[in-house]
């Protein structure tokens, strides 16, 4: 059973007096870096020289630092770079610039896990997941609520290195939803596999599937986008309420027996395999290798699945049919708009 802790449990004053450096001021950047300072702890927001985030993180009352001299004025750093390019950015900006007694800090385990990042043995090595996107953190947090999140401790050189992690949690709205003790490991092959199996890889490509099928069969692929795509949202918020049990008991019953008797054809032994095939993969460090070599040779292969992507029917169907449904983005602000790239 996992250790699940909430604000009662979480001690400020692990936090309270320490300088804290957020690198990156992208979707976690800035909600990080915004919740710690209404937090009332001492923040700077670390970013590379010509950064367009600079502007917006100035904007938002925020002090800004070049990455290396946010490293040395701060007690504990949290990296929120993208994966691929926090190695190099460790290496010539952050390593030469930690102390004896930091805290380095992580939100996806992704370069520990991978020994793409060796911290010291004097220095603090933790993780603090929130287990949502950075606008719905920082949204939550001014409501008064938070997203749940996950804590680690991959290195504990002070011997406070989970109550100071459970303390940032705390102070970026986190305990309010709930804090779950994992592992770097554990959480980074369990949120690769999520992404890669179901929340994007899988629901993604399943949902294109139908869309293709119908279409090819002769329906209209307005129709055939409502029933694979624009609907999925009503089952994945009944599944998020009341999970799946609920979801099949506020369908109708044909929709259910359909669910029941065709869903296992449609994910069968196959796919399972499949799904067994990449959680390998993901465990031997295979993907990690393979993605690590895509981008430091220029994303080639990257750039041109996403680009044809874009040009699939079914996102062109979908554009039109949401210029019809203004309500959907109404009064929702652009995570473009509230932060920046990555740093």
């Amino acid at each position: 059973m996992a250790n699940i802790y909430y604000e009662a449990d979480a001690d400020r004053s692990h936090i309270a007096d320490k300088k804290v450096a957020v690198l990156g001021y992208g979707s976690q950047g800035h909600a990080h870096a915004l919740n710690l300072k209404e937090s009332g702890i001492d923040v700077r927001v670390g970013l590379r020289a010509g950064s367009s985030s600079v502007a917006k993180a100035e904007a938002a009352g925020l002090t800004v630092m070049n990455v290396a001299d946010a490293t040395a004025w701060a007690d504990a750093v949290m990296i929120l770079l993208p994966d691929t390019e926090q190695a190099a950015i460790y290496d010539e900006h952050i390593g030469p610039n930690l102390e004896s007694g930091n805290t380095l800090m992580f939100s996806h385990g992704f370069n520990i896990r991978f020994d793409l990042i060796k911290p010291p043995a004097d220095v603090d090595v933790c993780m603090v997941a929130p287990k949502g996107p950075g606008h719905l953190v920082r949204r939550t947090y001014v409501e008064g609520g938070g997203v749940p999140c996950l804590i680690a401790v991959e290195n504990d050189a002070s011997g406070n290195a989970k109550a100071f992690a459970l303390a940032y949690a705390d102070a970026i709205g986190g305990a309010r939803a709930g804090v779950i003790e994992t592992t770097f490991t554990e959480e980074c092959e369990t949120d690769l596999f999520g992404e890669q199996v179901v929340l994007c890889g899988g629901t993604t490509e399943l949902v294109r599937s139908g869309f293709d099928t119908l279409v090819a069969a002769g329906y209209q692929p307005e129709i055939a986008y409502f029933e694979c795509l624009h609907e999925l949202k009503l089952i994945v918020d009944l599944m998020y309420e009341e999970g799946i049990a609920g979801m099949r008991y506020s369908v109708s019953d044909t929709a259910e027996y359909g669910d029941l008797t065709r869903g296992p054809r449609v994910i069968d032994d196959h796919v399972r395999e499949t799904m067994k095939t990449i959680l390998e993969e993901i465990q031997s460090g295979e993907f990690a290798k393979e993605w690590v070599a895509e981008s430091r040779s220029g994303r080639k292969r990257f750039l041109a699945l996403e680009a044809a992507g874009h040009d699939l029917a079914i996102e062109k169907v979908g554009k039109e049919l949401r210029a019809m449904m203004p309500w959907i983005s109404a009064g929702k602000q652009s995570v473009k708009d509230t932060s920046g790239g990555q740093g």
